[in-house]
């Protein structure tokens, strides 16, 4: 049994209708969701949260890996320091070793170069590769450490050199130790 609060004729009186009524689906408007839409609408809703589920795994994997590479790099880099640590001079490669500067459009803005390092001995060796960046007083103001480790005859490493100094003043990298070992 429905029972009505109020009724529209201030009598007093409540009314009791012994069936409920349908609504009048004239007065509705848009439509309901078939099946199909209701399941596409489910289906389009898990491929995001799939979606991004991976966007959040591969944002996790591209940051382990730039941890990995980042430490990778910290290693070789103190082992070339270790290495050219006692070495006089300029070092017995300086002839294996060439730079090439990226364009700051490339790296964000910073000063780097493209240490190429080919070993052009008949066995393997390692290179560690001293890198000084100078003002345009001709002071140092940054010296960066990169190496090759174990390249065969004729192979080639690129390891990059990366000033972390400000874009002003304009700084040169120079060449200044490379060592054979």
């Amino acid at each position: 049994m429905l029972v009505s609060c109020s009724t529209d004729n201030d009598s007093g009186a409540s009314s009791v209708s012994p069936r409920p009524t349908a609504p009048n689906t004239s007065n509705f408007t848009g439509t309901a969701p078939s099946a199909l839409a209701s399941a596409a609408s489910s289906i389009i809703g898990s491929a995001r949260a799939s979606a991004s589920a991976a966007a959040s795994s591969a944002s996790a994997a591209a940051s382990s890996f730039e941890a990995s590479v980042s430490a990778e790099a910290a290693r070789s880099s103190a082992a070339a320091e270790k290495e050219l640590k006692d070495v006089k001079g300029s070092g017995n490669a300086l002839s294996d070793v060439a730079m090439t500067g990226l364009p700051r459009a490339e790296t964000g803005g910073l000063l780097a170069v493209v240490v190429n390092i080919t070993n052009k001995t008949d066995h393997k060796a390692s290179y560690a590769v001293q890198i000084d960046f100078k003002n345009p007083d001709g002071k140092v103001v940054e010296t960066r450490f990169v190496g090759a480790e174990n390249l065969g005859p004729g192979e080639r490493a690129q390891p990059i050199a990366i000033s972390r100094q400000p874009a002003e003043p304009v700084l040169t990298p120079r060449l200044t130790k490379a060592q054979r070992y």
